[in-house]
């Protein structure tokens, strides 16, 4: 039999994770919307953020280093199109 140590099974780290989903015609980026959700998240884990977006064609992504503050500027989020992040 084989004893499962659950401190080594899986990540370390603590992260956030969130999800977003809004109408295509709600006027708003879910890029943005994740970006305050996981601004809200950071206390979670503060060495990395990323954020990946989608049309419901296309996924786009941008991770960076740092807290999610330091992590995106305003430019990587617009250019995070879709109503799904």
């Amino acid at each position: 039999m084989l004893a499962s140590n659950h401190e080594s099974d899986g990540p370390r780290e603590a992260c956030g994770v969130a999800g977003v989903y809004l109408p295509s015609l709600s006027g708003y980026e879910a890029a943005s919307v994740a970006f305050h959700a996981l601004f809200a998240l950071q206390h979670r884990g503060q060495e990395s953020a990323g954020i990946a977006a989608s049309d419901g064609r296309n996924i786009r992504n941008f991770t960076n280093e740092g807290l999610v503050s330091n992590a995106f500027r305003q430019e990587d989020i617009e250019r995070l199109p879709g109503h799904i992040a």
